[in-house]
């Protein structure tokens, strides 16, 4: 459908296709986590947490990748290892929380957390 054009009782403004698709590119990097019901966590109660991808730094990374070495768990891809994305998303974290509380979510949350994170590394590997 070309925008402005009429097309089966729809118009297309090109002003907010412009907006939107904006809205889209900042939106990229980050992730709101609506619990279905209300997550308790170390005395606190979560309805929702938000990360913020673009906050991370190769600093950060690479700290990621020297912990879990550490630990003796190497890291070959970094996206594929639950343990580097679960990592990447506490430190991405807007609430301050720590890979401990993220391992001990629901297995529902965490791994749609699990997931957008590695949806966020996949994207910026293009």
């Amino acid at each position: 459908m070309e925008v402005g054009k009429k097309n089966e009782n729809v118009v297309i403004d090109e002003k907010e296709l412009e907006v939107a698709e904006k809205m889209a590119e900042e939106e990229k990097y980050q992730y709101v986590h609506k619990f279905k019901k209300p997550f308790q966590y170390d005395g606190k109660t979560f309805e929702e947490l938000t990360f913020n991808w673009e906050k991370l730094t190769g600093y950060d990374g690479l700290a990621i990748e020297n912990e879990l070495l550490s630990l003796g768990k190497p890291v070959v891809i970094p996206s594929l290892s639950g343990d580097y994305l679960v990592r990447m998303a506490a430190r991405a974290s807007m609430d301050g929380i720590g890979e401990d509380m993220i391992s001990a979510m629901p297995i529902r949350d965490y791994n749609k957390i699990r997931s957008e994170a590695r949806s966020f590394l996949l994207k910026t590997e293009l």
